[in-house]
């Protein structure tokens, strides 16, 4: 089996057969942002419904919520494996990477909606990885055009992400493989529109000077 047939949906109605699967992978998820956010074994969990694997929407499992004191720290599940090692690429967990994302606690009008709607962006990212096989890495720019904000609200000059290893977090060694965390970092239009190599990122990712999303900063450029 290939690294991405393993993300195939199954073309198929009937009832998977039941086995009780060993979650590894997560498990290692969870113990490194347990590392970080000591006590926190219960975050605020967003699961999948229909799992992928089985004709769902949403390629990831799960996303989990850290509080990181002034800011909610995402993580995806599903990206890498985090149930059995099935690929035959043995250094690498599934795609080699998970999703994070860092929001800056704000008085919103509605916080539970601002965190539905990161858990959304982040499964709409790991769409275009499962249906394209189009793998992000560190000091990339995802720019589409769009002219509305990030937020629920749509209201933020943000409107697209720049990719950066997750400095919070550490690479980890999974009994499936190796997963790094990539990040995204919410950009302004005008931000996005300068941007075109690696080294355009890391210059405008350094001038930022943080990692935290914060939706009511101004523009840097």
């Amino acid at each position: 089996m290939g690294l991405f047939d393993k993300f195939k949906k199954k073309e198929t109605t009937s009832k998977p057969e039941e086995k009780e699967v060993e979650a590894i992978g997560w498990n290692a998820i969870e113990q490194e942002f347990l590392r970080v956010y000591p006590g926190q074994t219960n975050p605020k969990h967003y699961g999948t419904i229909l799992p992928w694997i089985l004709g769902g929407n949403d390629p990831l499992d799960g996303i989990s919520v850290y509080d990181g004191g002034n800011y909610w720290h995402f993580v995806s599940f599903g990206q890498s494996e985090i149930y059995e090692k099935e690929s035959n690429v043995k250094e690498i967990s599934g795609y080699g990477y998970e999703l994070t994302f860092k929001l800056k606690k704000d008085n919103y009008e509605d916080e539970e909606a601002e965190i539905r709607n990161i858990c959304g962006i982040l499964q709409m990212i790991a769409r275009i990885t499962f249906t394209k096989n189009e793998i992000f890495q560190p000091f990339e720019f995802i720019y589409t055009g769009q002219i509305v904000g990030i937020d629920a609200k749509q209201k933020s000059n943000l409107t697209g992400f720049i990719t950066i290893k997750d400095p919070t977090v550490e690479t980890i060694d999974t009994p499936n493989g190796k997963v790094e965390f990539l990040e995204l970092i919410g950009m302004t239009d005008a931000e996005l529109k300068t941007l075109s190599t690696v080294g355009s990122v890391m210059e405008i990712y350094e001038k930022l000077g943080s990692d935290i999303t914060d939706y009511h900063r101004a523009s840097i450029v």
